[in-house]
């Protein structure tokens, strides 16, 4: 049984910074993808940012150049450093694993931007 363990979240102020971590545990094949999604209210989940196994990344063209994906593959582990965090980056954030066609996801981050 795969489970995900987010930790990070929290309130900061407008041009601020966070760092998210989310540490997964259990039977992970090595070649997956980790990342982050998020969801504010009164709308759909979106894609932050994601990297895979080899290194490869994807970011959310709001955050590129503001978020940085990074992981630790022998600790399973993945993180998101925000900076120039905006109002707009309010939500919840949830860690994602996919491996193959397997989604696993953690039970969310509430970020709040605000002054």
């Amino acid at each position: 049984q795969v489970q995900l363990v987010e930790s990070g979240g929290g309130l900061v102020q407008p041009v601020g910074s966070l760092r998210l971590s989310c540490a997964a545990s259990g039977s992970i094949f090595r070649f997956n993808t980790m990342g982050w999604y998020r969801q504010a209210p009164g709308k759909q989940r979106e894609l932050v940012a994601i990297m895979a196994s080899g290194g490869t990344t994807n970011y959310a063209p709001s955050v590129k150049c503001r978020f940085t994906i990074s992981r630790d593959n022998a600790k399973n582990t993945v993180f998101m450093q925000m900076n120039s965090l905006k109002p707009e980056d309010t939500a919840v954030y949830y860690c994602n694993l996919k491996i193959v066609a397997q989604d696993y996801w953690g039970q969310g981050t509430q970020v709040t931007v605000s002054s």
